[in-house]
């Protein structure tokens, strides 16, 4: 193959991925769409929050989940410290008198198994899941909930909005990319599946919860046993979660390199998914919205590489190198934590990160290497 047709084979791989499938997907939305049956229900709900030396916020997160509008009857709320060493069991206990239950998990094992250690004592129909950090609008859990009156819907993600979007790098550009995801889950939602969630505002049916290892992702791993199952995981927009942007281009690497590790790991023990045989259009949608935008990073490199080759040969290519180290500017910029005046190198910027953090993740999955535990988020 010569090196322009490869040079195209990346770059419409690319153009796919980030574009293409979001159009196919607006297409067949408007061909067939799938409504969710939702009706006001008021279900026993158990509200699961996983915490580690999470002083800073806990306090403020239980507030905001007493302070919801929903009966206080029909509510529950347990948080799993996670061999805590601060403040965070203390803090947790001053709210025992408003019914929240502590449960403390030792030795130190990580969220997931967290879950797994809460869900059985838990009482809800309905299990909720929240981090430490995470603020709900009042009318969150209301609206979450309205989504299981459809006894197709066996799990439920909510949209996450960044609150201080202050002009810096990461701010701005996981603001965009979470507009972007949510675009995506609308219209999965309207074909049928979300392929993603947030973890921070999710709901499952208590009956579909299914214990996990505890390297496991529980935000990727859950729903796709739910849709395992035959049911569907819908997004509801407006069930709002409140979380601070991480600031230091450092931080959301980190980030990043973890969710997306534990998602490869959570890739190939639901790969049966992938094969088009047992569900044709959760297969394309769960290579499209993920194993080939994880990847992604093979063929920007490529195109990178290429442009140089063919920089001298056609106009098209020159611009693609001159875009190329526009990106790798941006790159320094991100890998330094530094503000950018131009709003589209700040996109640019969170763009490549995000890419690297798929590229470290996939050498550290192909080494075999996996990761349970978690530090709280820098903010």
């Amino acid at each position: 193959m010569t090196q322009e047709a490869l040079f195209w084979l990346a770059a419409l791989w690319i153009v796919y991925v980030y574009a293409g499938y979001p159009a196919l997907l607006a297409l067949l939305a408007a061909i067939r769409s799938r409504a969710v049956a939702q009706q006001p229900v008021t279900p026993f709900v158990t509200i699961v929050i996983a915490a580690f030396n999470e002083q800073r916020h806990i306090g403020e997160t239980l507030e905001n989940k007493l302070q919801l509008d929903y009966p206080a009857d029909l509510l529950e709320i347990i948080v799993v410290s996670d061999e805590s060493t601060d403040a965070t069991d203390e803090i947790v206990r001053r709210f025992e008198s408003r019914g929240v239950r502590l449960i403390r998990q030792q030795p130190r094992q990580g969220k997931t198994a967290g879950l797994n250690l809460a869900i059985p004592q838990a009482r809800g129909e309905i299990i909720v899941f929240s981090d430490a950090n995470s603020l709900y609008a009042p009318d969150a859990l209301r609206h979450l909930v309205t989504n299981f009156a459809d006894p197709a819907v066996g799990y439920v993600t909510g949209k996450m909005v960044y609150v201080n979007a202050d002009g810096s790098l990461i701010g701005d550009g996981c603001s965009a990319y979470m507009k972007y995801e949510n675009v995506l889950r609308a219209l999965e939602t309207r074909v049928g599946s979300v392929v993603g969630v947030d973890g921070g505002v999710d709901a499952v049916r208590r009956s579909l919860y299914a214990p996990m290892r505890a390297d496991q992702l529980p935000d990727f791993v859950l729903p796709l046993h739910v849709v395992e199952q035959g049911y569907r995981v819908v997004y509801e927009p407006r069930a709002l979660l409140k979380e601070h942007a991480l600031s230091k281009s450092s931080d959301e690497f980190r980030m990043r390199v973890r969710v997306t590790l534990r998602s490869f790991w959570a890739l190939w023990a639901k790969r049966r998914l992938l094969a088009p045989w047992t569900n044709a259009l959760f297969a394309w949608q769960l290579w499209s919205h993920k194993l080939l935008r994880y990847a992604a990073f093979i063929p920007l490199l490529a195109t990178t590489v290429l442009s140089v080759l063919l920089a001298d040969q056609h106009w098209i290519y020159a611009v693609s190198l001159a875009g190329h180290a526009l990106l790798l500017l941006s790159l320094l910029f991100a890998a330094g934590g530094g503000r950018l005046a131009a709003g589209p190198l700040r996109y640019g910027s969170y763009f490549v990160l995000v890419n690297a953090a798929c590229a470290v993740a996939a050498l550290r999955f192909l080494r075999g290497q996996k990761q349970a535990t978690w530090q709280p988020r820098g903010g």
